[in-house]
Parts: C-alpha cells; structure tokens; sequence
C-alpha cells in the first residue's frame, strides 16, 4: 500500500521518541573511529515543512516538537535532538520551527565521512521529495536512495561490509500484516548481522497488536531487546495512536539511562495529567 504520507504526522509525538533514540543511538556508535552503516527501511520524504497543507491538517506537530522548541530544562539528550531540529530549520533559512526533519536526515547530519547509508522508500513521490531533501548540502557519496520495498532491501544488504550499523524499521503499519512482517524481518537480519542494532518503530492503536508484538520478540531467540514507549492518553480500541513505542536490539549500554530520564519529562511536556511512559528491558543479554 502507497497511500501513505508521514508529512501529515511530521513532528508529532511519536517522531520526537523515534529520533531522540535514533539519535543517540547514532551518536554511540560514532564515538569510535570505525565506519558505521545506516540503513532506513521507511525513509520517506526525508525533511518536512510544517506550513504545508498536509502538516497543518491536523497539526500533530503542535503537541509534539512544538511544546519542547522553546524548552529552556530539557535533559542532555532532548537538547541535543532539539539542536539538529535546529539545525534543519537554519539549513531551509529560517530561525523558527518551520521545518521538521526525518530520520534520514538526521542520520545524514550525525554520521561522518567515512560512515555509509541506505535508504530505501517505495512511494515514488516520496523517494524524489528525499533524494531532493537529502541534496540540498550538496551530492552526498555516503548515500544510496533506493525505490524498492525496505523490508527486503535491508536483508539483502545484510551484513554491511563495516561490520558495524544501525538499521531503522518505521514501516506505516497500513497494511496489518507488518505486526508480524517487521518480527520475521528482524529475525531473518539477525541471522545475517547478529552484532547490528537494530531499532523498530511501533504505533500503539490497537494494545492486543503490541502485546503479541513483544511475545513474539520475546519467542525470536534474539537476545538483548528494550523497550521504550511514550504515551499520551490510556489506550483505546482502535480510535487512533495514543501511544508509540521503540523496540531496540542491541541497544548502546548508556540508552537505558538516558530514556529513563527523558521519558518521565517528555511525559511532563506533553501530556501531563494523562501521558505514560515504558522503559523495558524485554529480554536480557
């Protein structure tokens, strides 16, 4: 299915949890000298403006970026995210929070020159809006843009000739079945890269999805799986995304730390009166 659009849910609360863990995940892994690889199953547009008809239709930014822009007590991790969300606007020549950027973005800015990254998006409007957005400092020999399905795209560049990536899996989960794909799809990457980490994006509209979710990671045999989730009300019976969560796999050893001190003030910032959080370690190392 290709009907999906992200612009419209560019900046809300699920992607301030995404990027904070992707971010400092990425800024782990960069800490040492060797390459790293990045991959991006479902890159989209890459960067958003947030004055565009799609962002503005229901303006989920304004519950998400936008409570934390001007946040004057954010922890270390928050203000380093909010500083690439800056970064992002100044690159698009505004001072102000006009633009939101995407993951593939992020990881573009954060990664160096001797790191790699593969992107892959199917829709093809959207793969243009990234190869556009990702070109805008210039052609970038780090990366490859892709328009193939993600899922099997990640496998079959599996293990990266530097031994060492990152792997992003944020599929739309329009199509239902991907509760269960993304499982086997991390499962089958496992086998081929066991040392990669691994982050997995998930909505939470429908609780029983997610619960079959983590007993099937659980019952995966992969070994050393957390879990962090942001919510911003109790759960409902398929009214919407209430809650989003960030399942990682070999996650950095510091990541714990940091998300159970991010999480309680981001609950803090966005919703205090009914907002949650989780930070679970799903299965042991």
């Amino acid at each position: 299915m290709l009907s999906y659009r992200h612009a419209f849910h560019a900046g809300n609360f699920a992607d301030v949890l995404k990027h904070l863990v992707l971010l400092e995940s990425l800024f782990y892994l960069t800490q040492k000298d060797k390459p790293v690889w990045y991959a991006d199953s479902h890159a989209g547009g890459g960067g958003y403006a947030l004055n565009s008809h799609q962002a503005q239709k229901n303006a989920e930014f304004v519950n998400g970026i936008g409570r934390l822009w001007q946040a004057s007590d954010a922890p270390q991790a928050v203000g380093r995210y909010l500083q690439q969300v800056a970064a992002f606007n100044q690159q698009n020549q505004s001072t102000d929070l006009s633009y939101y950027p995407g993951s593939p973005w992020l990881a573009q800015s954060v990664l160096r020159e001797q790191d790699r990254l593969s992107l892959f998006e199917l829709h093809a409007q959207e793969n243009l809006i990234l190869q556009q957005t990702l070109a805008l400092g210039g052609r970038d020999r780090r990366l490859k843009v892709f328009e193939q399905d993600g899922f099997q795209g990640v496998i079959a560049q599996l293990p990266p000739k530097e031994r060492r990536g990152l792997v992003l899996i944020d599929p739309s989960y329009e199509i239902k079945t991907d509760y269960e794909r993304v499982v086997e799809v991390l499962v089958q990457a496992h086998k081929r890269f066991a040392t990669g980490s691994y982050l997995l994006w998930y909505p939470v509209v429908e609780r029983q999805r997610i619960h079959q979710l983590e007993k099937a990671l659980r019952a995966s045999g992969m070994r050393n799986i957390s879990l962090y989730e942001l919510g911003l009300s109790d759960d409902t019976s398929g009214r919407g995304m209430t809650a989003s969560g960030m399942v990682v796999i070999n996650p950095p050893w510091t990541l714990h730390a940091t998300m159970q001190q991010v999480l309680p003030w981001l609950v803090e910032q966005l919703a205090p009166k009914t907002g949650f959080y989780r930070a679970d370690i799903l299965v042991e190392e």
